[in-house]
């Protein structure tokens, strides 16, 4: 009889155990990035690890694999799909990969300062989470990398001149590079971690990237001359799979979301800081800065962005965008020179 009475009790215990093992178990996320390794980007995210497992009690293992070691950005995201890594810091090409909404910021001359940008940023965000989720994705946290200067082999003071450079632009975007040749420019697709050996071999004129990227991968010093023009905003993000993200308990989630806002706004304070602390370490080591004076280059921003819309961006989302920058720059709020 006593038998009878205590094997029922066993088996919840054991099934209590079973259950509740899984959840006691930590969670390790693998996430790739190919900014370089010990820069501002990679020490960001190493840190933003560090106050993962230190506000999730350990529960949380967040490994970062930067410098490109996990490969570009396409092959990042197949091994996200393949279940291999868990994650990426993504620039907007990779993010363009998932979801073409993102390539609104990448529309040439479409932002003129960081409060424009931010303010459209935060306008789209619930829009582009969901899109991000419809593609099994979920966006952790912004991230910012300065803005796209031009750096050349030779200077660049016009349109044509600009048009006239092999230019790179990122592998695995093909949109994008068959929009900057029908806009009469010479594109050359290659990996980021391509670029110097492009730039050595004469593969590369010029390249578009943050004063703060040329200096870490030391491009600079086959490209001495910068054209200072504000291209567009570099703009990341950090995804994790929904599947990984939804196997961490929904307490965890949100301790981990309010350590992630706080490195955004440190990288969105930090970056334009360093950007121009680039520019006169470079300078100071040789580098010519120029400036893209003249109404030639406002008029072909907008001769780019009226090909972009329905092209490159789709159209509602390039709509929701201009319509938030516009009425930003209507209420004539004072904008932080980028």
């Amino acid at each position: 009889m006593a038998l009878r009475r205590v094997a029922p009790v066993l088996v919840v215990a054991l099934a209590l155990v079973l259950s509740a093992g899984p959840r006691a178990q930590g969670v390790v996320l693998k996430l790739a990035t190919v900014v370089p390794d010990g820069s501002v980007w990679d020490k960001s995210l190493k840190s933003m690890a560090d106050d993962w497992k230190q506000a999730t009690d350990g529960r949380i293992a967040l490994t970062i694999f930067s410098g490109g070691s996990q490969g570009d950005e396409s092959t990042v995201l197949r091994k996200i799909r393949l279940g291999a890594l868990q994650g990426a810091a993504f620039t907007v090409v990779g993010l363009g990969s998932i979801d073409w909404s993102f390539n609104v910021f990448n529309v040439p001359f479409f932002f003129e300062s960081y409060d424009e940008l931010n303010t459209v940023i935060e306008r789209l965000t619930p829009t582009l989470q969901q899109r991000l989720q419809a593609k099994g994705f979920v966006l952790v946290h912004w991230g910012h990398g300065g803005w796209l200067q031009v750096f050349s082999k030779q200077p660049i003071q016009s349109v044509a001149d600009l048009k006239a450079q092999k230019l790179w632009t990122s592998a695995g975007d093909d949109r994008m590079t068959q929009w900057y040749k029908s806009n009469g420019y010479q594109p050359r697709a290659m990996a980021m971690t391509d670029i110097l050996t492009g730039l050595t071999t004469g593969m590369l004129d010029a390249l578009p990237t943050p004063p703060l990227a040329a200096l870490a991968f030391q491009w600079y010093k086959q490209t001495p001359y910068m054209l200072d023009i504000g291209l567009t905003p570099l703009v990341g993000a950090t995804v994790v799979s929904k599947k990984a993200w939804d196997g961490i308990s929904a307490a965890d989630r949100t301790k981990l979301l309010e350590t992630a806002a706080r490195f955004e706004n440190q990288l969105k304070s930090d970056v334009p800081k360093q950007d121009a602390f680039a520019v006169a370490l470079m300078s100071g080591q040789g580098l010519k800065v120029l400036k893209a004076n003249g109404p030639e280059w406002r008029r072909e921003g907008e001769v780019l962005a009226k090909t972009v819309r329905g092209q490159m961006v789709p159209p509602d989302i390039f709509d929701a965008a201009t319509k938030a920058r516009d009425e930003f720059r209507a209420r004539k709020v004072p904008a932080s020179p980028k």
